[in-house]
C-alpha cells in the first residue's frame, strides 16, 4: 500500500476510473486516442509513461509527459491506441535527483530505490493497486510485471483494445438467462418407462431411473463403475412443455447443456454432432422444443463441445458401436476412415494404442482443431454450427474455450455470424477473468471482438457468493467489480453471463449456508441441509437474485435455484427438477425471484442504464443504475420508464439498515439500528413514492428502490 512507503500519499496522484485523470473511461477501440494525467506536488526531473502492449508478444516503451501550464503539478500525456486487439499495460516512473525522490520516501526504505549514481539521479514508481478507490495507483520501488511468465507484481494500470467495430447481440444485453441440464429439467406428456428404456438396447452401461424423485446415482453398474450413465428421461419435448414455467420466470433466453447424441447423461462426450440424442426425442422432439421456444418468445443457444469426442462416437468408434470404421479402428486395423486426421494415435514402447484425451480421460480423445478436415466438418458452410444455428439456435456456448486455439475461436466467431446474418452469440467457457486470461504460454485472444461476444461470469459468481458468506467485505466486491467494469469492452461487459450456480460447480445455496464439502461423493450424498440453514439460505438467496437482477449483465439461473435446490458438485448439482414437490419456503423463493426478475422487464434501465457505485462498506452495499437527463441508456438508446433504480443490500444478520434519500433518490445518510435476523429476508422491490425518502431494510435483506 502507498502508506508503507511514502510520506505523503497524496503527493503523487493517477485514478485510472475518474475522467480527469484517464479518458475516455474504460476499454478502448483500436486506434483511438487516451488522454493520461498525473498530479505531482513533488520535486522531479520528468515523469515518464512506461507502457507494454501487444497479444501474443508485449513490447515496451516510454513517452515523457508534458507538464501543464494552466493546471498545478499536473502532468499529460496523449497516446494514440495499437491498430491490433490485446491488452496495454502502463505505469508511471518518477525520476529525479537521490535527494527529491528520496524526499517523497520513509527514510527506512532508502535504501530499495533504484539509483543511477552516475547521474545523481533515482527513479520511484507509481503503479496500479487493486485496493485504490475510483482506480487510485501507489508507490512501488520496481516497475509493474506484465510478461506472460512473469509473478504480474507489482500491478500495472491496464487498458483492453478491442477491433473496432466489436458489437455484441442487442438481444443478449440485459437478458434474463436460464440454464438447464436437460435429463433433469422435466419429462414430456409422452413419457413412457419403456419407451425411455428402448433408448438404451446397445447401451449396457446404461441406467434408467422410473422414479422422478429418486436421488442421483453415484456407483453405476458393477461391471463398469461410474460412468455418469444414469437417466430419468427429460427430453426437449418436456422442457417445451414448460414454457408457461419459463415465461413465469421472465426468461428471455435459455442455455442447455449438450443435446447431441452421447453415451453419457451430461454429454459432453458427443457421439454425434448432426443427430439429437434419441433419449432427448431426436430431432421431431428438437423441431418441436425449437418451435415452441420461437413462439413463446424464448431464444436457446446450444453447448458445442469441439475440444474432444467421446471415444464411443461415430468419428472415434473404439467400441465398434457404430458401423462406419473410426478413428480408433482406423488405427489399430489399418482401415479408412474419414476421421483420422481428427486424432493423435501412437505406440507406446509396449505396443499399446495410446491418443491424447482430455485431462488424461480416455473416454474423451482430444480433436486436432487445426486440422482443415475437422474444421471443415465444425464450422464449414454446411457444417455443425451452421446447421444448428439455421436450426433455430441463437449461439453456441463453447465447452472449455480456453482449450481452443486462438485460430479455431475466430473461425468460430465468424461461422456464426454468417450462419445467423450477425445475430448469434458466442459464449466462452473461460472461468478466470478474462481480458488477462493465459493459458498455452499466451495472452488469450478472448476479449478483444474477434472471438466471443461474452463468457460465463465466473468470478462474478465468486465474488458474490464471498460476499454473502461474509468472506469478503462490500468493499471487496465493490472493487472487484469495478475491476471488470473497467478492462472488459463494453459490447461485452452489457452481456456477461452472471451466474451463481451451474453443472461444474456445487449449487449456491450450498455453498452460501451448507456445511464445507467432505470430498468424497458418498459423504455429499448424506449431508442435507438444517430447516436454519433453508432459512438463513432462502434469505440469501433472494439478495442474490436481487443484486443479479440490477447489476449489469445477464443474470443467468441455473435450474431449481429459483427454488433453492441443493447440491456439492457434480452429481449432487445435477439432480431432477421436484415438480409438484416445492415446499412452502421453496415457493416464496420461487414467488420472490419471479418478482425480481420481472423487474427486468418493467424498467428499461436495467437493461444497459449506467452503473454506479454508491456505498460499499462492510455488510452495507449500495449501487445504482441510470439512464441520462435525455432517458438514454449507456449506448444512446432512448428508454421508457423510470431513469434511477437503486440495489440496497443489507448483509447484517444483527442491524437494520436505514436509509435516506433525497428527491432525487441519492443517498443522504445512512444509520444501523440492532434488529436480530428472525429467518425470513424482506428482500423486494419498493417505489420512491411509498417510502418518502426513506428505506428500512431488515437483516439479511435488499431492497431495489425504483425512483418513480
Amino acid at each position: 500500500m502507498t502508506s508503507l512507503i511514502a510520506k505523503n500519499t497524496d503527493c503523487v496522484v493517477h485514478c485510472s476510473r475518474l475522467a480527469e485523470y484517464r479518458s475516455p473511461f474504460g476499454a478502448q477501440k483500436t486506434g483511438g486516442y487516451v488522454d493520461l494525467y498525473i498530479d505531482a506536488s513533488v520535486s522531479v526531473d520528468e515523469i515518464v509513461l512506461c507502457y507494454a502492449y501487444g497479444l501474443y508478444g508485449l513490447s515496451y516503451n516510454e513517452l515523457r509527459c508534458k507538464k501543464i501550464e494552466s493546471v498545478p503539478n499536473r502532468y499529460a500525456c496523449r497516446l494514440r491506441m495499437p491498430a491490433e486487439p490485446g491488452l496495454l499495460f502502463y505505469w508511471f516512473c518518477l525520476r529525479g535527483k537521490h535527494s527529491d525522490i528520496e524526499a517523497i520516501v520513509d527514510p527506512q526504505y532508502h535504501e530499495l530505490l533504484y539509483r543511477k549514481h552516475e547521474e545523481d539521479r533515482a527513479y520511484l514508481y507509481y503503479v496500479a493497486s487493486w485496493e485504490g478507490d475510483d482506480g487510485k495507483g501507489k508507490f512501488a520501488f520496481s516497475a509493474p510485471k506484465v510478461g506472460v511468465d512473469e509473478e504480474k507484481y507489482p500491478h500495472a494500470f491496464q487498458i483492453t483494445v478491442y477491433e473496432e467495430g466489436f458489437t455484441t447481440p442487442d438481444w443478449m444485453k440485459g437478458a434474463v438467462m436460464y440454464q438447464i441440464f436437460p435429463d433433469r429439467f422435466a419429462r414430456g406428456g409422452d413419457y413412457s418407462f419403456e419407451k425411455m428404456e428402448s433408448t438404451g438396447k446397445d447401451r449396457p452401461e446404461r441406467i434408467f431411473h422410473e422414479d422422478w424423485y429418486e436421488d442421483v446415482d453415484i456407483d453405476g453398474k458393477p461391471e463398469t463403475g461410474y460412468l455418469a450413465c444414469d437417466f430419468y428421461g427429460g427430453t426437449l419435448k418436456g422442457i417445451a412443455e414448460k414454457a408457461d414455467y419459463l415465461k413465469s420466470l421472465n426468461v428471455d433466453v435459455l442455455y442447455m447443456n449438450p443435446i447431441c447424441e452421447a453415451r453419457s447423461n451430461h454429454r459432453y462426450d458427443t457421439a454425434d454432432y448432426l443427430n439429437v440424442d434419441p433419449i432427448l426425442g431426436g430431432k421431431d422432439g428438437y423441431k418441436c422444443f425449437s418451435s415452441i421456444m420461437k413462439e413463446n418468445g424464448i431464444r436457446y443457444i446450444v453447448d458445442g463441445v469441439f475440444s474432444h469426442t467421446g471415444a464411443d462416437s461415430r468419428y472415434f468408434n473404439k467400441y465398434g458401436r457404430y458401423e462406419a470404421p473410426g478413428a480408433y479402428s482406423a488405427f489399430v486395423e489399418g482401415k479408412n476412415s474419414d476421421y483420422s486426421s481428427w486424432y493423435a494415435f501412437r505406440r507406446d514402447e509396449n505396443g499399446n494404442v495410446v491418443y491424447d484425451s482430455w485431462w488424461g480421460f480416455p473416454e474423451l480423445p482430444n480433436t486436432k482443431e487445426d486440422d482443415l478436415s475437422y474444421r471443415d466438418y465444425i464450422l464449414g458452410p454446411d457444417g455443425v454450427v451452421a446447421s444448428w444455428i439455421r436450426g433455430g439456435a441463437s449461439g453456441v456456448r463453447l465447452d472449455v474455450s480456453d482449450e481452443l486455439p486462438d485460430s479455431f475461436l475466430r473461425e468460430m466467431r465468424s461461422c456464426v455470424k454468417k450462419a445467423s446474418s450477425g445475430d448469434g452469440l458466442v459464449l466462452g467457457e473461460v472461468w478466470e477473468e478474462v481480458t488477462t486470461k493465459i493459458s498455452y504460454g499466451s495472452y488469450r485472444d478472448f476479449a478483444y471482438g474477434r472471438t466471443h461476444d461474452t463468457v460465463m461470469g465466473y468470478p462474478f459468481r465468486e465474488a458474490l457468493l464471498s460476499f454473502l458468506r461474509g468472506d469478503t467485505s462490500a468493499r471487496t466486491w465493490s472493487l472487484t467489480m469495478e475491476k471488470y467494469r473497467e478492462n472488459l469492452p463494453d459490447q461485452m461487459f452489457y452481456c456477461m453471463m452472471n451466474l451463481i450456480s451451474s453443472h461444474d460447480v456445487p449449487r449456491a445455496i450450498t455453498m452460501l449456508v451448507g456445511p464445507p464439502d467432505p470430498g468424497s461423493r458418498e459423504e455429499q450424498k448424506k449431508i442435507h441441509l438444517t430447516k436454519h440453514m433453508k432459512s438463513r439460505g432462502a434469505a440469501l438467496m433472494k439478495m442474490a437474485f436481487a443484486l443479479q437482477m440490477v447489476y449489469p449483465g445477464c443474470p443467468c439461473t441455473y435450474y431449481g435455484d429459483e427454488i433453492g435446490m441443493d447440491g456439492f458438485r457434480d452429481p449432487f448439482n445435477r439432480r431432477t427438477y421436484p415438480w409438484e414437490r416445492e415446499c412452502e419456503w421453496q415457493k416464496d423463493l420461487l414467488s420472490s425471484f419471479r418478482s425480481l426478475s420481472e423487474l427486468r422487464r418493467k424498467y428499461e434501465v436495467l437493461r444497459c442504464g449506467e452503473v454506479e457505485m454508491i456505498l460499499a462498506d462492510g455488510d452495507d452495499l449500495i449501487f445504482g443504475r441510470t439512464l441520462n437527463e435525455e432517458g438514454k441508456d449507456h449506448f444512446g438508446k432512448a428508454c421508457a420508464g423510470p431513469k434511477k433504480v437503486l440495489c440496497i443490500m443489507n448483509r447484517s444478520d444483527k442491524m437494520k439498515m436505514l436509509v435516506r434519500l433525497d428527491e432525487s433518490s441519492n443517498v443522504v445518510s445512512t444509520e444501523h439500528i440492532p434488529d436480530i435476523f428472525t429467518g425470513d429476508g424482506e428482500t423486494k422491490c419498493v417505489l420512491s413514492s411509498e417510502q418518502q425518502g426513506r428505506v428500512e431494510v431488515r437483516p439479511l435483506s435488499a431492497i431495489v428502490y425504483v425512483q418513480v
